[in-house]
C-alpha cells in the first residue's frame, strides 16, 4: 500500500515522485512505461540527432491522416523512458509569456496567472547566469548556456537583428520579443533531463519505489474514487494501491486514453469501444491542440561547422565524440536548435505569434531521412494555433495507441499565420550575415513565392514541432476534465498533472512550464486534507 501512485515516469511524473518522496512519512510508487535512461544517447545532448533518425526511446506514435496536411500522418515522438520527452527533446528552456497564463486563471482556474507560478518556475530552476527577479538559483533542474555553440547559429542572430528584429538575451526574462541564443537544460555538457533533476538522485529513499516497463493498464475505482492502479510488466497484469490519491502524468496522448480506458470519459465512445462508463465526462480527450511547425532547408557545400554527411563531416565528427567522452565540450554538446527567436508575422500584432528554432544542419522529416552534404534549416512555429483537435480510443486494449488527431491547419488563420511566417523566416534567412555562408533554398520550398505556393508548400511539409496539449483541459465548463486543483471533476482520489490541463498552448516550449505544473501540483497535495 502506497500513498501516492505517480503513473509516467516523464517530465512531470519525476518532479511529483521526487518532491512527494522528500516527506519520509510518505509512500511514493512511480510507475514507467519505458525503461531506464541510461543509454549514452540520451546523456550526450547530440545523441538528439540517432534517437531521432532510429525513433529509439519512444512510443511510435503517429496522427490520423490529416486534411490540413493533404491527408498525411504527422509524427508524433513522446519519450517512453525516464525523463519521458524530457530525456529525447531539444533540451530548449523556455516558459512562454505572461499572458498566457494570465488568460489560464481568466478561464477560471484561479492561482494559474503569471504572478502565482512565476515562484514554482523559479523554485525549480538552477540557472547558471544566476537568480534575479525571474530566475531562480538552487533548484534541481539545471539550466544554462551552451558550451560550445556554433558560430553558424550565432550569425543567425545577426541576420535577425539586420532584418529588423531585436536582439533578446533572455527569452524568459522581462520580455520574450526578438532573436537570440537559447538557453538549455544542460549540466556540465550532458543533458540534464527530469530524471536526472528530479528522480535519480534519490532512487535511495526507502519510500520510493521506481518500477520501470510497466504499463498502466487501467486506474482501479471504487465507485468514483480512484484507489489504485492496475498495470502489466512483463506479460504479467499487476495491480498496486494507494490511500490517498493516483496522480496520472502520462502526458497529452496517454493520459486521456487511460482515463477512457478506466471508463472516465465521453459514455457514448467507451460503450462503443465495450467499456463500461465509471463516469461520462465528455471532455476527455477534447481539445488537443500542438504547436504546427514547418522547416526551410537551406544547403551550405562546403561550411564544415555544419553537421551533415561528408569525408570532411565525418573527420569532424569522429573529433567531436573523442572531445566530448575527454572533457564534456565541442560539438556533440549542441541540441542543433541553437538559437532562434518569438517574432510577430505582422507589426499590428500585439505579441509575437512566430517562434523559429534556427538547426546547424539540414532537418528532413524530422531527422530521419539521411540527406547529403552540410546545410543548416530553420523552423517557423504558430505559438497560438486556434485549430483544436482530439485523442480517441483505436480499441479497448490497452495496449493500442490511441487515435491521435490534432487537426492541424484545420483554421483559416493558422494557415495565414505561418504563411506570413515562412515570408518572415525566409527575410531573416537571407541577411548579410547568413548571406556570407552562400546556401541556397532546397527544392521542396524554392518554388514557392506566391502565398498561394506559400500555403502548398507548408501543407506538403508542416508538421508538430513536438508540443501536445489540452486532452484532459484545466477549467470549470461542462468540457473541462479538471478543476483549479488538478483534481478530475467528478472524481476523488485522482489528478491529472501533465502537459493535458493547459487550457490553452503556452507560447514556447512546453518542457518547462510542464515541470512548473508538477511543481506547483505538489504544494496543492502537501495543502490537501
Amino acid at each position: 500500500m502506497f500513498d501516492y501512485i505517480v503513473i509516467g515516469g516523464g517530465s512531470a511524473g519525476c518532479v511529483l515522485a521526487g518532491r512527494l518522496s522528500e516527506d519520509p512519512a510518505l509512500r511514493v510508487c512511480l510507475l514507467e512505461a519505458g525503461g531506464s535512461d541510461a543509454s549514452v544517447l540520451i546523456h550526450c545532448p547530440g545523441g538528439l540527432a540517432v534517437m531521432a533518425k532510429f525513433e529509439l526511446n519512444g512510443w511510435g506514435q503517429r496522427t490520423t491522416p490529416q486534411p490540413g496536411l493533404h491527408g498525411r500522418q504527422g509524427y508524433q515522438p513522446r519519450g517512453k523512458v525516464l525523463g519521458g520527452s524530457s530525456s529525447i527533446n531539444a533540451m530548449i528552456y523556455a516558459r512562454g509569456q505572461p499572458a498566457d497564463y494570465d488568460h489560464w486563471a481568466a478561464q477560471g482556474n484561479p492561482g494559474w496567472a503569471w504572478q502565482d507560478v512565476l515562484p514554482y518556475f523559479k523554485r525549480s530552476e538552477h540557472n547558471e547566469r544566476g537568480a534575479d527577479a525571474w530566475h531562480g538559483q538552487g533548484g534541481p533542474l539545471n539550466v544554462m548556456d551552451l558550451r560550445s555553440p556554433n558560430p553558424v547559429a550565432q550569425q543567425f542572430v545577426e541576420a535577425g537583428v539586420q532584418a529588423g528584429e531585436l536582439r533578446n538575451g533572455d527569452f524568459n526574462g522581462p520580455s520574450q520579443e526578438g532573436v537570440g541564443m537559447y538557453q538549455v537544460t544542460h549540466k556540465n555538457g550532458e543533458r540534464f533531463s527530469a530524471a536526472k533533476a528530479y528522480l535519480t538522485p534519490h532512487l535511495a529513499r526507502p519510500n520510493l519505489r521506481v518500477i520501470t516497463g510497466a504499463r498502466a493498464t487501467r486506474i482501479v475505482l471504487e465507485g468514483r474514487r480512484a484507489v489504485g492502479v492496475e498495470y502489466e510488466q512483463g506479460g504479467v497484469r499487476q495491480t498496486l494501491r494507494c490511500s490517498r490519491e493516483v496522480l496520472l502524468a502520462a502526458g497529452a496522448l496517454l493520459s486521456p486514453q487511460l482515463l477512457m480506458l478506466s471508463g472516465i470519459g465521453p459514455g457514448e465512445h467507451l460503450r462503443q469501444q465495450g467499456i463500461a462508463v465509471a463516469h461520462d465526462l465528455p471532455g476527455v480527450g477534447m481539445h488537443l491542440h500542438d504547436h504546427v511547425d514547418v522547416v526551410q532547408v537551406m544547403d551550405a557545400p562546403g561550411v564544415y561547422d555544419l553537421f551533415g554527411l561528408s569525408i570532411p563531416g565525418a573527420g569532424r565528427l569522429l573529433r567531436g565524440v573523442a572531445e566530448w567522452r575527454r572533457a564534456r565540450s565541442g560539438m556533440l554538446t549542441t541540441n542543433f536548435a541553437e538559437s532562434g527567436g518569438f517574432i510577430k508575422s505582422r507589426p499590428e500584432e500585439a505579441a509575437p505569434d512566430l517562434q523559429l528554432h534556427f538547426v546547424i544542419g539540414k532537418l528532413v522529416d524530422h531527422g530521419r531521412k539521411t540527406v547529403l552534404g552540410h546545410g543548416y534549416s530553420c523552423h517557423v512555429c504558430l505559438l497560438q494555433p486556434k485549430s483544436r483537435g482530439s485523442v480517441r480510443l483505436a480499441s479497448r486494449d490497452p495496449q493500442a495507441l490511441p487515435l491521435v488527431d490534432p487537426n492541424f491547419l484545420g483554421d483559416a488563420d493558422d494557415v495565414q499565420r505561418l504563411v506570413r511566417g515562412v515570408r518572415r523566416m525566409r527575410h531573416i534567412l537571407a541577411q548579410p550575415a547568413l548571406a556570407q555562408y552562400g546556401a541556397r533554398e532546397s527544392k521542396a520550398s524554392a518554388g514557392a513565392r506566391s502565398d498561394a505556393e506559400i500555403e502548398q508548400f507548408v501543407r506538403n511539409y508542416a508538421d508538430t514541432i513536438y508540443h501536445p496539449v489540452g486532452s484532459c483541459r484545466m477549467g470549470p465548463g461542462p468540457l473541462d476534465v479538471v478543476d483549479a486543483q488538478l483534481r478530475v471533476h467528478g472524481m476523488s482520489g485522482l489528478r491529472v498533472v501533465d502537459a493535458s490541463i493547459m487550457p490553452r498552448i503556452v507560447s514556447g516550449n512546453t518542457n518547462a512550464p510542464t515541470v512548473m505544473i508538477a511543481e506547483k501540483a505538489v504544494d496543492l497535495l502537501r495543502a490537501a486534507p
